[in-house]
């Protein structure tokens, strides 16, 4: 059974009321059907309050005043990137909505939710979560605002802030509620935020650049705030160690607790085996069913966390950099599900998380230090025969024809391992589909650094060796390589080459990944402050839309309609060598027209866009 949605279900308020910005779907893959069964599991009501209507307060009281607490999250993806491209252009889709139609949710869903609760009930606990509340829990950089915007738990009129996957916090928050704490003395429970008007009972915290500090315009405000980014990532990377973090506000401190402890496997293996419907519910089903169902019914989360270091992505800071691993029983328990499925047709999607072949910690205890970029760390420990016998066991499953591995591969990590080949003749066999995806994002040093990537060549030695292996298995397959325009560090000569890294492989991706700035990231801060935080010195950032279009165009250079953009890159870039009918040329001259030789401009200060 599904976890109740409506008030007739119920004979009582529940203990919970869950509010989500994304239809209800009772599968371990949304954050929301975890939390609902595992607070069900520990004998708590629990109700489901999905995408309600925000503009009255009708629906936020439909369940009556829960026994507990309202706990709010904005969806499975930050509500923002949800309704925005990364050109500030409006979706068209939601694809965690009904029939994937836009506009079910608030833009901010957090902080609209948040206040509504408060609308309707001044003294209910509200306690956020979830990753738009996890990433936006400190002062954060606002790309649509294109600004410094104060910690969401003060925007949403909230409580209580629970950070990263939330189980442990959950329940302990559970039961304090519960014995009768009230929400405001709830200032113990790692991996939460809190705010308070006093530090007098804190032990050592570690005191951020203050919120004024960060916000002021600037060079000073976007230094301190690079300051502040930094602490707050390598504080994450200290796990169990981390320091307690304190944000003021003026009259009021917003503080983070350590994270909480990982799961351990049998804990996470619990999670996992709760009686979920891996569905969305079916009062959807006349309006098309819930889209993001289709990519995770059939596929299996073996683990958690992520070392891999990526500047420009938000898992680690949310996740953790330490890997919390199902066992394989468990993994084998939910695959057996699977072949019982009428809708199985014999293929799972994928095995995997963050990064697929990181089953295990890599090494001992973590550090601040990156792991693998820009060279692999000296305590790095490489050990892929788990997952290979995962695999192996998953493909020996009645019904089961193929296991996919989908959700990315590290290629530096294999390379690195000396019995890496051994995973990559296994995984060219038995677990790519034609056409393996792999993320190298770039070809110049200079990016990669700044990205936190390995060297080029890193991939170029796995790509010769993905042929080497799949020559040897009679196998025609390929790697597409995730690529990135307009990151912190590119300008327009590193775009150009990798433009003619394209050229001479004949590759021209289909789909353009252009940077992102998304909240918390490490990326992001480089494009607010224009500086590197790691070492606080200055980083070339490109912002204004027409290099950001040029930078794409490059990528598809091929296309007639980039035509003019290509043109005009490489005339700025000071590439008309580039244009030609040699074997080198990106395009072509057009009859009657010269080709304009120039030096590239003096870059010019942006307008301000206004906020959304």
């Amino acid at each position: 059974m599904f976890l109740p949605t409506t008030p007739q279900e119920l004979t009582a308020p529940p203990d919970f009321v869950l509010v989500t910005g994304d239809a209800y779907v009772d599968h371990p893959s949304f954050g929301v059907a975890i939390i609902g069964r595992l607070l069900q599991s520990h004998g708590y009501s629990v109700a489901v309050l999905a995408q309600p209507d925000w503009r009255t307060t009708a629906d936020f009281t439909q369940f009556g005043k829960p026994n507990l607490a309202f706990l709010v999250s904005g969806g499975n993806i930050d509500s923002m990137v949800n309704h925005y491209s990364v050109a500030l252009h409006k979706r068209k889709t939601d694809a965690y909505s009904p029939g994937g139609v836009l506009g079910k949710r608030p833009n901010r869903a957090t902080i609209v939710y948040g206040n509504k609760i408060r609308e309707s009930y001044k003294e209910i606990p509200i306690i956020l979560g979830g990753i738009e509340a996890s990433l936006r829990r400190l002062a954060h950089y606002d790309y649509w605002d294109n600004a410094v915007r104060r910690s969401i738990l003060l925007d949403s009129s909230a409580d209580l802030l629970v950070y990263g996957m939330g189980e442990h916090q959950i329940i302990e928050i559970a039961e304090s509620l519960a014995s009768g704490l009230a929400v405001e003395h709830l200032t113990f429970i790692k991996g939460t935020v809190f705010k308070t008007k006093t530090l007098d009972f804190l032990e050592n915290p570690q005191i951020l650049p203050s919120f004024k500090a960060i916000k002021e315009p600037g060079k000073k405000s976007k230094l301190e705030y690079a300051k502040s980014v930094i602490i707050q990532h390598e504080n994450v990377k200290k796990g169990e160690n981390s320091d307690i973090l304190v944000e003021e506000y003026g009259n009021i401190f917003v503080v983070q607790n350590p994270p909480a402890e990982p799961l351990t496997t049998a804990e996470l293996d619990r999670v996992y085996s709760l009686p979920y419907e891996r569905n969305y519910h079916p009062k959807y089903e006349s309006e098309g069913g819930v889209p993001a169902i289709e990519e995770v019914k059939f596929s299996i989360t073996s683990h958690r966390g992520c070392f891999g270091g990526c500047n420009f992505c938000a898992l680690g800071y949310h996740q953790g950099k330490q890997i919390q691993a199902r066992s394989d029983k468990s993994i084998l328990a939910e695959a057996e599900k699977f072949a019982k499925d009428s809708e199985f047709k014999g293929y799972i999607h994928d095995v995997g998380g963050p990064t697929a072949n990181f089953r295990e910690n890599p090494c001992e205890s973590p550090c601040k230090r990156h792991c693998l970029a820009p060279k692999p760390c000296k305590n790095l420990r490489y050990n892929h025969k788990p997952y290979i016998k995962l695999l192996r066991e998953l493909r020996k499953i009645p019904k089961v024809k193929k296991v996919f591995v989908r959700s990315g591969v590290r290629y530096d990590y294999v390379l690195n391992d000396p019995l890496g080949g051994d995973f990559l003749r296994e995984l060219c066999e038995h677990h790519v589909s034609g056409r393996l995806k792999v993320a190298p994002e770039h070809v110049s040093e200079n990016v990669l650094t700044a990205m936190g990537k390995p060297d080029f060549r890193d991939f170029l030695r796995f790509s010769e060796k993905f042929d080497e292996v799949n020559e040897r298995l009679h196998k025609s397959q390929y790697l597409v390589p995730y690529l990135m325009s307009s990151h912190p560090g590119c300008d327009l000569a590193d775009a150009v080459k990798l433009a003619e890294y394209l050229k001479s492989t004949g590759h021209m991706p289909e789909q353009v990944q252009d940077f992102y700035p998304t909240p918390a990231t490490i990326s992001t801060c480089m494009y607010y402050t224009g500086l590197n935080p790691y070492t606080l010195q200055k980083i070339y950032v490109p912002k204004g839309q027409k290099e950001k279009a040029m930078q794409r165009a490059l990528m598809q250079y091929r296309l007639l309609e980039n035509y003019e953009l290509v043109k005009k890159a490489l005339t700025r870039a000071g590439r008309t060598d580039l244009i030609g009918h040699d074997e080198r040329a990106l395009i072509r001259p057009r009859k009657g027209k010269k080709i304009e030789t120039r030096k590239p401009p003096k870059k010019s200060a942006k307008r301000p866009r206004k906020k959304l």
